[in-house]
């Protein structure tokens, strides 16, 4: 499937259940990496503007590039009465920012659906002179509870496209060159979700590699779950871990 389309059938449930970040990336963003409330960022791939709103509360000026109409409209949704706020149809690859007219840019849960060599001409074309670029991911940990190995075999086993669009294919090493030399930062922030049954139900069908309802591994996929859930579960919640990966610089 195109990637751009990929989640037109799963915005609601990605508004409800996908996580957002911590405070503490925030405030990394904004003490660390050098965001002000003057800046003029670009959330590029910004999706339904879960991380577009976080930089809005901080008086940052943003605007929104997403590609899927569907997923762009509950961004603006939720972030048109900002003045600061704009929504942009474009891509990581052709974003229609002009030259030179952005501070950072950041790609929350994006960068691994990307052309990356077209990307980095475009984020060098938008940028201003010593502007920065900042990926970040809440990567799902996989390992160290029942749960946590359950979900992942359970992806692994029912998923349609798992292993080849996870974005856990993204590693230090692999970004490097995307930087400048030597310019790559990395900062990793710990992120937990707390979720009931339906919860759970709703975080697992924001993903685009799992199956909708109609597909023949929905049903025997769901009925595994509910297992998972039931044996993992303590005081009707289960823990869904995360670490929030940081990687920054010029380009």
């Amino acid at each position: 499937m195109n990637s751009k389309e990929r989640f037109s059938d799963r915005v609601d449930h990605y508004v409800k259940y996908r996580p957002s970040y911590s405070e503490a990336v925030i405030q990394y963003l904004y003490h660390t990496v050098g965001f002000t409330a003057s800046s003029r960022i670009a959330d590029i791939g910004a999706g339904t503007g879960i991380f577009t709103r976080l930089l809005l509360e901080q008086g940052s000026e943003v605007v929104a590039v997403e590609p899927n109409a569907d997923m762009r409209q509950a961004a603006v949704d939720q972030s048109s009465g900002n003045p600061k706020f704009r929504a942009e149809s474009g891509s990581a690859e052709e974003t229609g920012l002009a030259d030179h007219s952005v501070d950072y840019i950041v790609c929350a849960q994006s960068f691994h659906w990307f052309d990356r060599a077209a990307a980095k001409a475009e984020f060098n074309r938008i940028l201003k002179p010593g502007g920065k670029v900042v990926l970040i991911w809440n990567s799902r940990i996989t390992t160290g509870t029942p749960f946590l190995e359950g979900y992942d075999l359970l992806l692994r086993t029912y998923g349609i496209d798992y292993e080849q669009v996870g974005h856990k294919n993204i590693s230090e090493d692999a970004l490097t060159p995307f930087f400048k030399d030597g310019g790559l930062h990395k900062a990793t922030f710990p992120l937990e979700q707390r979720l009931n049954y339906e919860q759970l139900q709703g975080r697992m069908s924001s993903s685009s590699y799992v199956p909708l309802p109609g597909h023949p591994n929905y049903e025997p996929l769901m009925e595994q779950l509910r297992q998972l859930f039931g044996s993992t579960e303590e005081d009707g919640f289960i823990s869904f871990d995360y670490e929030t990966e940081v990687y920054w610089g010029e380009v």
